[in-house]
């Protein structure tokens, strides 16, 4: 009797036991939350694996799903085309956000991704304030989610950058900030909001932009143990104001050029690493104020980073000051997923960490390594077509300019010459493709009349959009950035530009790591399926079918 006894007990023990490990997590999550970093090629994050704590990325890859082979399928990696996937599902060619800007030929207007002149600013200075998603033409994950819920999910998206900060939010999410250079506070546009909310106001009024910015940027660890980094001090490196070196003086930065008790210059917030701890803390007093993840319908928050843009465009990605912004930043992941913890529990919510698109390395570093690399340079190339183009046509102002790669011609011009157009089109092709760092110089029928099934054609083509795209898009060799006033940039179909880090966390998420090739369009595909409502309407990813366990 008393072996039976201690036999039923241990039973009873192990049923306990295991109906305590079997939570079966909800039918939904209560809330999703996109953390998108802007500038994070994968290779960086291999770099720097073995300094970051256990809290961090290293616990969402211990305890979530880490995509190894994720990747931007189009040729234009800038940002507001990086966000755009990730939130659509969709290419370029698709969701219309070809590039961060494009050139409007019959106006003679840039178009601004996400500018709107219909648009007003709410909490902020009136020129940062003409925005919404007004340019992006398909819908969203977050979208579909308020449709599927009748208006039910609160849907934010907030980032020091409005175009992150908007095109991840979608068109009708509830609310979108971002940050006023000359305020220092968070700002939001009429599109979305005749008022901000009194939480809002009340962080704005703490002034914390002044409080960083009034301490030096030390680095988080000795420089020497950040590895494979160049030295604290390169000759290749932008820097501020020339100085490449730690530590940097933010309170001289900010102040430098203006009189006592004159405005601080605050834009100086968003290239330092402190800037992604100012959206932190803006993403836990929203996740506390709005109630995100406190019912059964889904909420949804898009969390964009840029710091690390910044920063990689000065100092280029195998610096010190990258290293230290990547590790800074991992210390927010720490917070964010501490306070789901806390407040909320891993298992009713889904967090995924991905980034809109890499960086090269900085061409002068490569070639010192002999490794093929350059700068193209602009302005002499389209002096040059400029007379090409003159010597065959005649005098005329037949280049409206080159922009994101793309050439943009004189299209009224054209027309009163009856010149053909598919003719100038082809001719500078022919010319561009001539000039050193230039892979691929395509004219525009080409997209139109064909069907590309790999390789560098079919990038370029993700990327064209018949009413936006340039007469003739361009693609430089791999290494071959456009020289600007930064030491480098991001704007090629090559991997260090398109090979991203992807991490899933929380909810359904089991420990795996996988490497078959995926696209940043799967991400809202597979958010869609999961939360069992349409996919965005223009959506071309599949179903990440790891998560589906």
């Amino acid at each position: 009797m008393k072996k039976l006894t201690a036999i039923l007990y241990i039973l009873l023990l192990s049923s306990a036991a295991f109906s305590q490990s079997a939570y079966i997590p909800p039918d939904k999550p209560k809330l999703v939350i996109g953390i998108i970093v802007e500038q994070l090629r994968y290779s960086q994050l291999e770099r720097i694996w073995n300094v970051l704590p256990d809290n961090g990325l290293k616990r969402m890859v211990s305890e979530g799903t880490y995509y190894r082979n994720a990747s931007l399928d189009y040729l234009s990696t800038q940002a507001a085309p990086g966000f755009a996937p990730i939130s659509t599902g969709a290419s370029p060619s698709a969701h219309g956000i070809i590039s961060d800007t494009w050139f409007h030929p019959f106006n003679d207007q840039m178009i601004f991704c996400v500018q709107d002149p219909g648009a007003s600013a709410v909490g902020g200075s009136f020129e940062t304030g003409l925005f919404s998603p007004a340019n992006l033409l398909s819908s969203t994950f977050a979208d579909e989610l308020q449709l599927s819920t009748c208006g039910g999910s609160k849907v934010y998206g907030i980032g020091i950058k409005e175009m992150g900060a908007i095109i991840t939010a979608g068109h009708a999410a509830d609310g979108s900030f971002w940050y006023d250079d000359r305020t220092g506070t968070w700002m939001s546009s009429n599109y979305f909001m005749q008022t901000l909310p009194p939480w809002l106001m009340d962080l704005n009024s703490m002034l914390m932009p002044g409080q960083y910015l009034n301490n030096p940027w030390q680095p988080f660890m000795n420089p020497s143990l950040y590895p494979g980094c160049q030295p604290d001090s390169s000759e290749f490196e932008k820097g501020f104001s020339g100085q490449t070196w730690f530590p940097y003086d933010l309170k001289a930065m900010s102040t430098r050029g203006k009189l006592l008790n004159v405005t601080r210059d605050y834009s100086v917030l968003r290239e330092t690493p402190f800037a992604d701890d100012f959206t932190t803390e803006l993403a836990l007093r929203l996740i506390d104020n709005e109630q995100l993840g406190q019912d059964d319908i889904t909420d949804y928050l898009a969390i964009t980073y840029s710091a690390t843009d910044y920063i990689g465009h000065r100092f280029g990605p195998s610096s010190v000051e990258a290293s230290d912004a990547l590790v800074r930043l991992d210390k927010n992941i720490g917070l964010l997923l501490d306070r789901i913890d806390k407040s909320l529990g891993k298992k009713n919510v889904l967090v995924y960490f991905v980034s809109a698109h890499g960086v090269a390395e900085i061409p002068a570093l490569l070639e010192r390594s002999r490794v093929p690399s350059g700068y193209f340079r602009l302005n002499q190339s389209l002096q040059l077509l400029r007379s090409y183009l003159n010597a065959i046509y005649g005098q005329g102002d037949w280049v409206k300019g080159f922009f994101d790669n793309q050439i943009f011609l004189n299209r009224a011009l054209i027309d009163d010459a009856k010149i053909s157009l598919d003719d100038i089109q082809k001719k500078v092709a022919r010319f561009m493709v001539q000039f050193s760092g230039i892979a691929a110089a395509v004219p525009m029928s080409a997209f139109e009349m064909s069907d590309f099934s790999g390789g560098l054609l079919l990038k370029m083509n993700n990327n064209f959009s018949q009413q936006r795209s340039g007469d003739v898009m361009i693609a430089l060799n791999p290494g071959w950035v456009e020289k600007t006033d930064n030491v480098t940039g991001h704007n090629s179909p090559y991997e260090y530009d398109s090979h991203v880090p992807l991490i899933w966390f929380g909810w359904t998420a089991s420990r795996a790591s996988v490497t078959r090739s995926i696209t940043t369009r799967d991400i809202a595909v597979t958010l869609s399926v999961l939360c069992r409502i349409p996919l965005p309407n223009a959506a071309s990813g599949e179903p990440l079918h790891e998560l589906f366990r």
